[in-house]
């Protein structure tokens, strides 16, 4: 069996997809962690929230949660660990002066303009190895499974949610009081 009939099919955790792309983040993103984390004094998690802010400008909380695909708290927290590190800095919106904002700071903007080319230069190394049409291709790819996989999040939002702060969800729960 080649390894197309092995994704389409799969027998073992080597031929799932999800698996095969998780590896290939943690790999891949290794580098990047250690310059945020090391160098830099920030999570990955705020480094998304900065790279989106320096794109966009100011934006909301709930906006900006939703546009790193990130819950509410987990971005409230790196928003003000963020204002705690004076990279960003929440005020009142131009609008609904009831509606707060987040914006870069000048620290913000100059981390940023650093740490982006080092980051850049990183995912041009793992790109490196494919032709112009293999990117193109790629780009095709993975627009189409981002299409889907947001397709798939709304026929699977039946599902049941992890209870994490309980031990896991409502299965492992039934099955840890059969026990």
């Amino acid at each position: 069996m080649d390894r197309a009939d092995r994704l389409s099919h799969p027998q073992a955790l080597d031929d799932l997809l999800l698996y095969r792309i998780a590896r290939l983040m943690a790999a891949a993103s290794a580098p990047v962690i250690r310059l945020c984390e090391g160098r830099f004094g920030i999570t990955r998690r705020e480094w998304r929230l900065i790279v989106m802010l320096a794109r966009d400008g100011e934006m909301q909380p709930s906006r900006l949660a939703e546009r790193i695909q990130l819950d509410r708290a987990r971005t409230s927290r790196a928003i003000t660990s963020l204002v705690a590190k004076k990279l960003v800095a929440r005020s009142k919106g131009t609008g609904d002066r009831r509606q707060a904002v987040v914006v870069l700071t000048p620290q913000g903007h100059a981390l940023h303009d650093e740490l982006f080319p080092l980051v850049r230069e990183i995912n041009q190394e793992l790109l490196g190895p494919l032709a112009v049409a293999e990117l193109r291709q790629l780009d095709a790819v993975l627009g189409t499974l981002q299409a889907r996989a947001d397709a798939m999040v709304l026929t699977h939002a039946d599902l049941p949610k992890a209870n994490r702060r309980r031990g896991g969800g409502p299965a492992l729960q039934e099955r840890a009081g059969a026990r």
